[in-house]
């Protein structure tokens, strides 16, 4: 989905949620409205082009230990996968019957990257690693698949100018209602 399509579906769900707490509270005696502080709280989205990055930075170096404890008992010890993805290889096979699809092969903004990481990352503990910590492990994966090197570190305006190997791969919707063209 496009920025401005996924801004508008978070506005009016902002909206819907206003008017349902605002319902709840004249009907039920309970609940309050969210205040705009609480709501720009949430507003963490990264776009593919790095806007809303926020400030920090974060090496290979220490993105391979912040991933050592956060991330390999799930995504194996070189991100090569276990219960949660294999984030590592797969260039090349995006054309096969059975394509692997990882952030090096398929990710196509490596913003976005970040902007999962942060959001959902790791699944036990959503939203708990530091900014520094998310560009490491980023850089960290984009590291492991070739991306940039070992000796890396990345900050809103290096990861920004990333560009991932499958970036090209996807087509534009051609919809009139669609702002992706």
């Amino acid at each position: 989905m496009p920025r401005r399509d996924l801004k508008v579906a978070a506005l009016a769900s902002a909206i819907a949620m206003l008017s349902a707490a605002t319902q709840a509270e004249e009907r039920y005696a309970i609940g309050r409205a969210a205040t705009p502080a609480e709501i720009a709280g949430w507003n963490i989205d990264i776009g593919r082009d790095g806007s809303n990055l926020p400030p920090g930075s974060g090496s290979v170096e220490r993105g391979r230990t912040v991933f050592s404890e956060q991330c390999a008992v799930c995504h194996g010890d070189n991100g090569q996968g276990g219960v949660g993805d294999r984030l590592v290889g797969g260039q090349g096979t995006l054309a096969n019957p059975k394509p692997i699809r990882t952030v090096g092969s398929y990710w196509p903004y490596a913003p976005t990257l970040f902007d999962y990481i942060r959001r959902a990352m790791p699944q036990n503990a959503p939203q708990s690693l530091s900014n520094e910590d998310v560009y490491a492990v980023s850089a960290y994966i984009l590291s492991l698949n070739g991306i940039v090197p070992a000796n890396a570190v990345l900050d809103a305006k290096s990861l920004a100018a990333v560009k991932m190997p499958n970036r090209d791969g996807f087509v534009s919707d051609p919809r009139p209602d669609v702002h992706n063209r």
